[in-house]
């Protein structure tokens, strides 16, 4: 027997039922084969940015192993890899110079408990609202930092504490090179350059050792065959490792230093989960059942694994890019692929001392050197250029690189609300006249503070005279707002006409004000909206639609187009690429945006008559529906296929009430493709679909809740679908709703009546998603 069960009905365990067992660790194929990549990009960056910062190399692998342990078992984000980050290269180079290596672990200590103390406060989602572009620039200032600081290194020389002292010394750097450590520098860049760029079948296997591995591996062993003297790694015992010591220095150094801390590790921590949120919804293939992060409790995992590090001699831990993209897209599936990475790193950190210390320096100079270049990115870059933020991005770059990481990140958010106020405050407004039409033109956000222009420039407007007042711009507040609907008023007593308009991307739009304040937003029109719109005059018979359907574009344009313009201006350039297809009926009740919450590009949506998939063996006039299941799973590469019916369906209806005397019609040849639901509700099947709780209130429910059924298994029987089900790529979903209860059901596997899964676990992919629909019965959203 199949069920639909409402959202919020409750399914309590049977009092016979076992108590549940706890489960022994297993490990996925796909978790080990993504923690092995991980820790081959891991452990040479690891090295390379302990010796960034001055720190102990060991440290580097301390922070490593602890980073991918503790945060990978404590931490919100499941996929995401933590570990000593190129971000945290300066901020941890100049504490060591400041207050000495013990120091430096005491204070990240103090930072993992501040960052304890804000994920208790819950304030995490707190962070994000720092704009991108400080964000971008901050480490755009530490990547220059740290390029500029390591090319003394690949050049055979060592850096100083500051960028200008730096680059002061480059020129007596480059007159005296060091020609092993420059050789070797340059075979690692070459490396790194090259390696991902291998073409051919043979390139695509070898691309999948990473990069950084070849490139360091190569230059170790070349060095090692030439006999070439130069620095080399050296890793002292782990009985001599220095651990976390009380902070000394003054008091007010010591609460910058956590601070800055602090901020810089949780700041790219949690924008870093963001970004694998949204790697793994962008994965192809079915979604994991990996749930989106928990921001405050990442920030508790990032707190207790800056504890650990600390009082252990590592170094500074956040969320590292580089690894979690490559433990995404190596296929993890849990957080076991981050920890056993941190497990090999400690194997790797105990048993591999001798080939580690055949590293050179320069290489691991190198390596980061171009870490710190790729943090420069171009793509932020033309991103901030495009929001017109520039001068955000560019303060906190600068900042970074001539005072510090906390002052630049600081003196980039001053900018920011400078800025912000600056575009509030600027508003350019216009009066003009043409063929007697008095123009006034606001350009820029209409606040309080343009209210005295805005008045100056609408009294201008004689009395009796038609005027438009045409605004382009994305916010109005409530005194402006006020002081135009007064003047419209005062004019319109006077004898005159005030038109008000938008002018947005050269498309101009304009409709006459309403007889009483609309109060319609952009999904106001599912609540009986036409009240808003004004009294239209009286039109010839057979034009009341035309009209109708100008006032509902002209409603879009002026409430929902600025909303919407910059998302599908991005759809525009990019493609659709919508992630399922939704087949469901014709009905004008159906409204798919609304239902499935989904916007421009999320769906790929069929219509017609009854929501018919006709089967491929037969023979038919239309292959409309055919050819757009294809082009969606084939083309498209959608995710997912949803056949949704729904209550009170006309062509069920028509179903069960035709007769062998009707005429034969293109409605009734099409519904010839609905007989086989119609068999199957006249079967004795046992599986009779039903709503949870309560049998199909008539035989036209039952008919439609047949229908989806039926359809799902025509729809498998498509070349295409069966393909895409059978390599695990697509998902099919069935789904009902019930127009006058507003309630939607999706399809599941119930014994006895009674769903016996959480509702939320089953939806969004999997194998048990699969087999519950194949089962073909109903589960509520």
């Amino acid at each position: 027997m199949s069920a639909c069960a409402p959202p919020h009905a409750q399914h309590p365990r049977p009092p016979h039922t076992p108590a549940p067992t706890r489960r022994r660790l297993r490990v996925k194929g796909a978790d080990l084969s993504a923690a092995v990549a991980v820790f081959l990009i891991a452990l040479p960056l690891s090295l390379g940015i302990a010796l960034a910062t001055g720190a102990p190399l060991q440290a580097g692998l301390v922070a490593a192993a602890v980073g991918g342990i503790v945060v990978g078992r404590l931490g919100g984000c499941p996929l995401q890899v933590s570990g000593p980050a190129a971000g945290l290269t300066v901020v941890t180079a100049d504490l060591i110079h400041r207050y000495g290596w013990r120091t430096t672990c005491g204070i990240t200590v103090l930072a993992g408990l501040a960052q304890l103390g804000l994920g208790c406060l819950r304030v995490a989602r707190g962070a994000l609202a720092v704009s991108p572009a400080v964000v971008h620039g901050m480490l755009a200032g530490i990547g220059i930092t740290i390029a500029v600081a390591q090319l003394h290194i690949v050049l055979g020389g060592s850096p100083d504490s500051s960028v200008l002292a730096n680059l002061r010394d480059l020129p007596a750097q480059l007159a005296d090179l060091h020609p092993a450590a420059l050789s070797m520098s340059a075979l690692t860049l070459a490396l790194l350059l090259a390696w991902p760029r291998l073409p051919g079948r043979a390139g695509r296997l070898l691309r999948r050792v990473p990069a950084a591995l070849v490139a360091v591996t190569g230059a170790a062993a070349t060095a090692a065959l030439a006999g070439l003297a130069l620095p080399r790694v050296e890793l002292p015992s782990w009985h001599s490792h220095a651990l976390a010591g009380l902070p000394e220095g003054p008091a007010l150094g010591i609460a910058a230093a956590v601070l800055a801390t602090t901020l810089v590790c949780s700041v790219q921590s949690l924008l870093g989960a963001v970004a694998v949120d949204k790697l793994v919804a962008a994965r192809p293939g079915p979604q994991s059942r990996v749930g989106r992060s928990d921001l405050d409790r990442e920030l508790l995992g990032q707190g207790t694994a800056n504890i650990v590090s600390g009082a252990l001699g590592g170094l500074p831990i956040a969320g590292v890019a580089v690894r979690s993209t490559a433990n995404v897209n190596a296929g993890a599936v849990s957080r076991n692929s981050t920890m056993l990475h941190g497990v090999l790193v400690v194997v790797a950190a105990l048993l591999m001392v001798p080939i580690l210390e055949e590293i050179p320096l320069a290489s691991l100079a190198a390596l980061v050197m171009a870490v710190g270049i790729q943090m420069v990115s171009l793509h932020h870059i033309r991103t901030v250029t495009r929001h017109r933020e520039v001068p955000v991005y560019a303060a906190t770059t600068l900042g970074v690189v001539l005072l510090g990481v906390l002052q630049g990140v600081l003196l980039g958010i001053a900018v920011a609300v400078a800025l912000a106020l600056h575009r509030l405050a600027r508003t350019r407004i216009t009066h003009e006249e043409k063929e007697g039409v008095h123009h006034v033109r606001v350009r820029g956000q209409l606040t309080f503070l343009a209210v005295p222009r805005l008045s100056r420039a609408l009294h201008l407007v004689p009395p009796g005279a038609h005027a438009v007042v045409e605004l382009d711009g994305s916010f109005i507040d409530h005194a402006a707002y006020e002081s135009l609907q007064d003047w419209r008023s005062s004019h319109a007593a006077r004898g005159g006409t005030a038109e008000l308009a938008g002018r947005r991307d050269g498309i101009r739009t304009a409709e006459p004000a309403p007889a009483a304040a609309c109060r319609c937003r952009p999904w106001t029109p599912w609540r009986n909206h036409r009240s808003c719109f004004a009294a239209a005059p009286a039109a010839p018979a057979g034009q009341e639609a035309g009209h109708e359907l100008a006032r509902g574009i002209s409603s879009f344009q002026r409430n929902t187009a600025p909303l919407v313009r910059e998302e599908l201006a991005r759809l525009a350039r990019e493609g659709q690429r919508p992630s399922q297809l939704f087949l469901t009926c014709a009905d004008s009740r159906l409204v798919t945006s609304m239902i499935t919450a989904s916007g421009p590009g999320d769906l790929f949506v069929v219509r017609n008559v009854g929501n018919l998939v006709p089967p491929p063996d037969e023979e038919h006039g239309d292959d409309s529906v055919a050819a757009a299941i294809e082009y969606a799973v084939e083309v498209l590469g959608v995710r997912s296929i949803t056949v949704c019916g729904h209550s009170g369906c006309g062509a069920m209806q028509a179903l069960l009430a035709a007769g062998a005397d009707r005429p034969d019609t293109p409605l009734r040849r099409w519904l010839r493709h609905g007989l086989p639901s119609l068999a199957r509700m006249a079967g004795d099947r046992p599986d009779r679909p039903r709503l949870a709780g309560r049998d199909p209130a008539d035989a036209v429910e039952l008919l439609c809740l047949t229908n989806v059924v039926q359809q799902l298994a025509h729809l498998r029987a498509h070349a295409s679908v069966a393909r895409a089900l059978a390599k695990g790529e697509l998902e099919l979903h069935g789904m009902y709703f019930h127009v006058g209860e507003a309630q939607a059901y999706l399809l599941a596997r119930s014994e006895g009546g009674t769903v016996f899964e959480d509702v939320t676990e089953g939806v969004g992919g999997g194998e048990k998603a699969r087999e519950e629909v194949r089962a073909l019965s109903p589960r509520q959203v």
